[in-house]
């Protein structure tokens, strides 16, 4: 993971440059990026036409009169991240994640350090309350343990409680493991899991979108959520109170369309309630062990002869059913009106077709009022 980018270095300094200026977030960055092609474009773009990207306002423009001390100070980042032993991964490189390119508000520039591939074949994000209890720890464990057959990778936040729990498991089970920080690089937190951070580097990373040497912010720490939650193909929720960011990281897995499991627990301890209520909501499954992981993404152990996706068959379907179900195995997922426009179904009859197939389940109703296939 130490080894050279392959991004060309014009492109990395340009691309880091656009990420330190002010106001640029995410969304904004992938606008510009989507309308220019490049962040070395956007900073030689006229007036006009840079002022016809979508979300782009005034303030944002006066970037481009900016862009001499915006690349100064990628130099010097550039610098400190090679004194440091720091990668730099932008979003146009083909070792950044794939499970992160792919969302609305994902990163788009990663800080790392460590030895693996971050396009992992199988990951479990192992998440939970700071004030874990002795049961938490132990099923903490007991999870990671279970899921060594399947060699996952796993991730987590490298908090206190059910975090750092994970990270230790899987260091000690020999699972390589992504600690995803709402602290930059040079400044691990808290300092009292120094000691892990370090080791998980041999096998696993230590990642971070904050630039190493910035302000370590509160705002961060959900915001960091959503990378968790991003990485992993399931999310599993072991202990978490009624509010707190174990359940933000939940909420965010569920919109990604990701399987969320939750520990179920003592209905009297407050580190259960939020567990408890996700199972409640159905955004979580409960989790009974390493099998609801298995079956949900048709994962097999070394040996084990592999799980086939059911084949759909439309014989015993009338036309409705067949008519939505064949637009979703064209196009993977859709809204229900634009469902009800290409089929010509009424929205009321085809309210109804859904929800059979869902209790079926075949199809899997998503936010935003959208429908996929599970088969």
């Amino acid at each position: 993971m130490n080894s050279k980018p392959e991004t060309d270095p014009e492109d990395l300094r340009y691309h880091l440059a656009l990420t330190q200026a002010p106001k640029v977030g995410p969304g904004i960055f992938k606008a510009i990026l989507a309308y220019s092609g490049s962040a070395k474009t956007f900073f030689t773009l006229n007036k006009g036409r840079a002022a016809k990207i979508p979300r782009v306002g005034e303030k944002i423009l006066e970037i481009q009169n900016q862009s001499e001390s915006l690349l100064r100070k990628a130099d010097e980042l550039i610098d400190l991240c090679e004194k440091k032993g720091f990668r730099i991964l932008i979003s146009t490189d083909t070792d950044f994640p794939s499970r992160l390119k792919v969302l609305e508000d994902g990163p788009v520039i990663l800080f790392v350090q460590g030895n693996c591939d971050l396009n992992f074949e199988r990951s479990v994000g192992i998440v939970g309350t700071r004030s874990a209890t002795t049961y938490g720890k132990s099923i903490t464990r007991k999870i990671v343990e279970d899921l060594l057959p399947y060699q996952p990778i796993i991730v987590s936040g490298l908090a206190y409680g059910i975090d750092i729990e994970a990270h230790r498991a899987a260091l000690q089970v020999g699972l390589p493991t992504i600690a995803v920080m709402g602290s930059p690089l040079s400044q691990i937190y808290p300092a009292a899991h120094r000691k892990t951070a370090e080791q998980l580097q041999e096998t696993g990373i230590l990642m971070s979108e904050y630039a190493p040497g910035s302000t370590m912010m509160p705002g961060n720490f959900p915001a960091r959520n959503r990378i968790i939650a991003g990485l992993s193909d399931a999310l599993i929720v072991v202990e978490a109170a009624e509010k707190g960011g174990a359940l933000i990281t939940a909420e965010i897995a569920y919109s990604y369309d990701k399987d969320v499991f939750a520990v179920p627990g003592n209905l009297q301890s407050p580190f259960s309630e939020g567990c408890n209520q996700l199972i409640r909501k159905m955004k979580a499954g409960i989790y009974t062990g390493p099998g609801d992981i298995a079956e949900a993404l048709f994962w097999t152990k070394p040996g084990e002869e592999k799980i086939k996706r059911p084949s759909l068959d439309f014989s015993n379907r009338d036309e409705e059913e067949t008519l939505i179900l064949q637009l979703l195995l064209d196009k993977g997922e859709s809204e229900i009106d634009q469902i009800s426009y290409q089929t010509e179904i009424p929205l009321g009859m085809l309210s109804s077709k859904l929800l059979s197939l869902e209790f079926e389940g075949i199809v899997k109703s998503l936010p935003g009022k959208k429908y996929k296939l599970l088969i």
